[in-house]
């Protein structure tokens, strides 16, 4: 039988950003995952706090070069990939000139909420999804954790439903206590929208509150995982009213069996 592959789509991984929960998560979940058999792919944002001679990131020139247009303007995509040794897995990197090329991640010095993070999540998620279109390599499972891959489960259900690559792809999105409080750019629908999305598509992104980025995740999302105890009381009345799969809270020494678990259970593998 062949081995069920797991895209990983992730905001923080520690070691290259500073310990959070979610980075902790994502950086131990997709080696256990690995480690029980399965196919991985992990990705994200090549932040500009990330210290490329450190972490030994080196350019993916087979996958770089392509552009992507956003807002009607065209921004290079850039891969690059580092290896964490001890867990013999690679991160790919989703990097540009003009969104990730910063000392910080989504707010300034003084703690200001990055004009532009619309457009970086945007890119981001587009990236992640041209780059394994590029691999050819279908997941199974694509599992998103933060905010900034949001847009991911939109893009695979709408905007790439007829790809083959993503026709029997499970999306899960892992909700977090990552609330912003600032509000994403007004025209942030008109800039989401790509070949396959309609305007009803698009209504939770009319306004870019991080309570409506997430309701648009979990109304594409084929199940929801709650990664921190608590979340945001909206976006968690929203998804029980939903009733999409959830899995509860779990705690760290456990997560990665049960959040395996979860993954057969979604894909509908019976053991």
């Amino acid at each position: 039988m062949e081995k069920a592959k797991v895209l990983f789509i992730a905001q923080e991984i520690i070691p290259y950003l500073p310990e959070s929960h979610m980075g902790t998560i994502c950086r131990y979940l997709p080696q256990g995952t690995q480690e029980s058999g399965r196919e991985i792919r992990t990705f994200m944002p090549r932040f500009g706090n990330i210290n490329e001679r450190r972490n030994q990131l080196h350019e993916v020139i087979r996958l770089s070069g392509m552009n992507l247009i956003i807002d009607d303007n065209d921004h290079p995509l850039i891969i690059k990939v580092a290896s964490i040794q001890q867990a013999r897995m690679q991160v790919y990197f989703i990097d540009n000139e003009d969104y990730f090329h910063r000392k910080y991640t989504t707010a300034d010095k003084a703690n200001k909420f990055y004009d532009d993070n619309d457009e970086r999540a945007i890119f981001f998620s587009r990236g992640v999804l041209e780059t394994v279109k590029k691999l050819g390599w279908p997941p199974d499972v694509v599992h998103c954790h933060g905010w900034m891959s949001s847009l991911v489960p939109i893009y695979i259900k709408k905007a790439f439903k007829d790809n083959p690559l993503f026709s029997d792809t499970k999306i899960i999105c892992s909700i977090y206590n990552d609330d912003f409080t600032e509000m994403l750019s007004a025209d942030f629908a008109k800039k989401v929208k790509l070949d396959g999305i309609t305007n009803k598509d698009l209504n939770h992104y009319q306004s870019g509150s991080y309570e409506n980025v997430m309701k648009g995740a979990i109304d594409n999302s084929d199940a929801i995982i709650l990664g921190d105890e608590q979340i945001n009381s909206e976006v968690l009345r929203y998804l029980k009213e939903s009733k999409k799969p959830m899995l509860e809270y779990q705690p760290m020494d456990t997560y990665i069996k049960a959040y395996n678990e979860f993954y057969d259970q979604v894909m509908g593998v019976s053991k």
